[in-house]
């Protein structure tokens, strides 16, 4: 992360990583696929915790009801790295290249979702819809999360701005 905000994504190389890290490349490449993956190392702990809160969800709840208590406990597990993900953020923001692979990682976590759901016995087109309309939460509650302006702690944005998309989609 300090190579990255020191030197830019793009002008940082694996052996400058390796190096700062004190590995060897080998070493580097056992733990991540490439340059990218260190700023999306927690996504498959994050994906974990999406679907695991989903599917032990009581079968009771709504579908996105489901998902609103597992973007709760992402907001959670999250809130103690704001300044990890702000710097984090940044980087991204930088790079097209890297902002192109969050999305893709997004569309990952949403697609996760809506196995899960589809797991729960929510049919389609219900369960592909409930899963993006939670990771458009994630995400715009994620980003206003990190701007410097906002004093909320993420499970509240997410919280707030899930109430917002059943405002708007309810007509009220």
């Amino acid at each position: 992360m300090a190579l990255y905000g020191e030197r830019g994504y793009d002008n940082t190389t694996v052996a400058e990583i390796a190096e700062r890290a004190g590995l060897t490349e080998r070493t580097f490449f056992r733990h991540f696929a490439d340059k990218r993956e260190v700023l999306f190392g927690g996504a498959a702990e994050l994906q974990d915790l999406l679907v695991g809160t989903v599917a032990g969800a009581p079968e009771s709840l709504a579908p996105i009801d489901a998902v609103g208590e597992a973007l709760e406990a992402a907001g959670a597990l999250m809130q103690g790295r704001r300044d990890f993900s702000r710097q984090r953020q940044a980087i991204i923001a930088a790079s097209a290249e890297l902002r192109e692979r969050e999305l893709i990682k997004l569309a990952s976590l949403s697609a996760a979702l809506a196995d899960t759901l589809r797991g729960r016995g929510v049919p389609e087109p219900d369960a592909s819809l409930t899963a993006e309309a939670g990771i458009a939460v994630f995400r715009i509650a994620f980003e206003r999360w990190v701007d410097d302006a906002n004093e909320l702690e993420l499970p509240d944005l997410m919280r707030d701005l899930l109430g917002h998309l059943r405002a708007v989609t309810s007509g009220a």
